[in-house]
């Protein structure tokens, strides 16, 4: 018994043991980050961005504390642990300083959606609106305007904001920014994605502030003039997409406009579309190559007209000059092309580029990477999980990390030699960095849009260099050649200029296998995939090497990612069935519709999808259809409602209870039991959308990925 209880007391850990090996784990901790040359300011960006991104990932405001309050705790705990250890300072700097970034971000992105959220209208409605436009963009490719209109919320007196659309034909030059109007209009709550894995537009409306969008009905009646339009940066934003437009006619004219405005509206959808497969689709939205390629020109040209001044460049050092005069064009840019979230990001980030260069400082790092993703964070936390963010940045680390990699610049680096080898080098590095940012980028694109491009390395190799030495370039000269009205021939090689970047589009976009489909993603894929991109690009030396590991697992669960057999839209009208015959099987025999697009694209299928009236396997009547499909082993029988039309209660009573499945549109009577699965309107407005997985008995729905964040009110339950 003695024996016993002396080993008893031996295997107990004495609290100085503990201590003792918690003080040995940071020692070695210590010297990982310092052999790994650690970098503290770009993780705190990243676990800033972590506290955001978890807020949105939890469901609900306890857990929203938790997370807050247990970051804290990590940061007290570390630095009431080794606040005395001179030796630990590297560990507990790293340790409290990350925590405390993970609680503010969280805390941050918490208070904003408090603070700018805007409560939906609680059902659709017809409403007469009194209200002032606050915004205005042009939309002629899809033969519309959008106005976005301050009024009165009829129901409740509080102050709203609509987003309209009107037809072109209804539109006149006075309903612009400051006019107040009255009109009446159709009028939706935001929409919530239509199924899991589909875009939230009510998650960005809640930010942006709308409560309600819909379109005008009948005309619209101009109660107060705008003021003074010539002192508006709108105005002259639509003013010159015009006059670009005015001057060089089709979408080469749209792109010209799309490239000196940032107005969009009026590029055709399938050239819109023709570029995204091909993997241009940055080119047509004014982000970080534009507002670069602007800020470097003016940057050099300064620099070199400069330079001819001896008294100026004796006496001020004419990289700063060169650098506030880059500055200056490059906020004006932003400013004229609206300054949207991604543009103000670009620009950010390049005036930082610009105060490393006027410093002497090295301007291509990762801690300017950082400051510019940070300062992003800090004025919009929510364009944390949206795709434009992502993929930017996504691009931006993919660039840094390749060019700071020491064979790359070597490779790059000055010598002698014709400028035939020196031309080849920077080619073979512009397809090598081409083929890095799209591999960095694809498991992106495919978790939000579940397509992507694959030839966009080799389509940007030519266009990248098109858009920024040649197109964008030809822009500016037409258009100050337009001053004095001699612009006509630089417009004509503007023309050619953009013909020669579309035909890259469809070229590349037509190839057998341009593009990758994909079902959803889950979500965790993509953080395993972004935890390890991030490790490889962060980390130096060997360590970065482990980053490997779940970006190949990562991989491996996306090819994985299995279709779903069932899709139900949230309004039930909209149903499809994949994995027959490769092709969807739909409800409804329409041609296209957003509905359907989402239903294909999460189906990862572009074939023409067959009703399932039409469906040999199954028999439909003018109410319901009954189908059997065979998943693993195991029949399943699904009942499917067509339409509203009253069923007499026995007989429908006695089909649900030979189904496996009912799916219905409408209420359906208790008496209605199928075995396993009975979504119907109940079913649907507390769930949402529903994606099934037969095989594995699974359903998700959009409900279980919103939370109770205020852009979701689903009926109680």
């Amino acid at each position: 018994m003695g024996e016993a209880g002396e080993e008893a007391r031996v295997a107990v850990p004495r609290p100085w043991r503990m201590r003792g090996l918690l003080s040995s784990s940071a020692g070695k901790f210590e010297a990982f980050l310092e052999a790994a040359r650690f970098d503290r300011g770009p993780w705190l960006c990243v676990a800033f961005a972590c506290g955001i991104g978890l807020w949105f990932h939890l469901a609900a405001p306890w857990q929203w504390l938790a997370l807050i309050g247990a970051s804290v705790a990590v940061a007290a705990c570390a630095f009431a642990m080794w606040r005395d250890k001179p030796g630990r300072a590297f560990t507990l700097t790293a340790i409290v300083s990350l925590a405390l970034a993970v609680a503010a971000g969280a805390s941050l992105v918490w208070a904003r959606s408090t603070l700018v959220g805007a409560e939906p209208i609680p059902h659709p409605r017809f409403e007469q609106i009194d209200g002032r436009i606050l915004e205005r963009e042009e939309q002629p490719a899809e033969g519309r305007v959008r106005l976005v209109l301050a009024a009165r919320d009829i129901e409740t007196g509080r102050a709203v904001a609509y987003r309209v659309n009107l037809p072109l034909d209804a539109d006149r030059a006075e309903l612009r920014e400051g006019a107040r109007v009255r009109l009446s209009a159709r009028l939706m709550p935001p929409s919530p994605p239509i199924v899991p894995g589909a875009y939230n537009f009510a998650r960005r409306a809640w930010f942006e502030e709308l409560s309600a969008t819909g379109s005008v009905v009948g005309e619209v009646e101009l109660v107060e003039m705008p003021d003074d339009p010539y002192l508006s940066l709108a105005y002259i934003q639509r003013h010159l997409s015009a006059h670009v437009r005015g001057n060089l006619g089709g979408t080469s004219g749209a792109i010209a406009a799309t490239l000196a405005s940032g107005d969009r509206g009026a590029i055709p959808e399938a050239d819109e579309e023709a570029m995204r497969d091909a993997g241009l689709t940055h080119l047509l939205s004014i982000s970080g190559l534009h507002v670069s390629a602007i800020i470097a020109a003016t940057y050099l040209l300064a620099l070199k007209l400069l330079a001819f001044w001896p008294w100026l460049a004796l006496r001020l050092r004419l990289p700063l000059v060169a650098a506030a005069t880059a500055a200056l064009a490059g906020v004006g840019y932003t400013l004229l092309t609206g300054a949207e979230v991604p543009t103000v990001r670009s620009c950010i980030g390049a005036l930082l580029v610009l105060i490393a260069l006027a410093l002497g400082r090295e301007p291509l790092s990762m801690r300017m990477v950082a400051v510019a993703a940070g300062a992003v964070l800090a004025l919009w936390p929510e364009s944390l999980v949206g795709p434009s963010f992502q993929m930017s940045f996504a691009a931006v680390i993919a660039i840094v990390s390749l060019h700071n990699v020491g064979a790359v610049r070597d490779f790059l680096a000055p010598r002698q030699e014709s400028w035939l080898r020196r031309l080849g080098r920077r080619s073979a590095v512009l397809f090598l960095t081409g083929l890095v940012i799209e591999l960095a980028l694809m498991p992106i694109v495919l978790f939000h849009f579940h397509r992507a491009g694959v030839y966009g390395a080799a389509a940007n190799l030519v266009a990248i260099p098109l858009v920024t030495f040649v197109s964008m370039p030809l822009v500016a000269l037409a258009l100050a050649l337009d001053l004095i009205g001699a612009g006509a021939h630089a417009w004509w090689l503007v023309g050619k200029s953009l013909d020669l970047l579309l035909a890259i589009a469809h070229f590349f976009s037509e190839q057998p296998g341009a593009v990758k489909l994909a079902p959803r993603i889950g979500m965790g894929a993509i953080i395993l995939y972004l935890a390890g991109a991030l490790w490889l690009a962060l980390w130096q030396g060997r360590a970065r090497l482990w980053g490997l590991v779940p970006v190949v697992l990562a991989a491996f669960f996306m090819v994985a990612a299995p279709v779903p057999d069932i899709l139900i839209t949230r309004d039930g009208r909209d149903i499809g069935i994949a994995n027959e015959a490769e092709q969807l099987l739909v409800l409804r025999d329409s041609d296209g519709g957003y509905a359907q697009e989402n239903l294909l694209e999460l189906a990862g299928t572009e074939r023409q999808p067959i009703p399932i009236a039409d469906w040999p396997d199954s028999r439909c009547s003018d109410q319901f259809c009954v189908l059997t499909i065979r998943r693993d082993q195991r029949d399943w029988t699904i009942l499917i409602a067509r339409n509203r039309d009253l069923v007499e209660e026995r007989a429908l009573a006695a089909a649900c209870n030979k189904a496996d499945i009912v799916i219905a549109d409408r209420l359906l009577p208790y008496s209605c039991r199928p075995d396993w699965l009975k979504a119907d309107r109940r079913f649907l407005d507390r769930e949402g959308g529903a994606a099934i997985y037969l095989a594995s008995e699974r359903i998700d729905t959009v409900a279980q990925d919103q939370g109770e964040h205020g852009w979701w009110r689903a009926p109680d339950r």
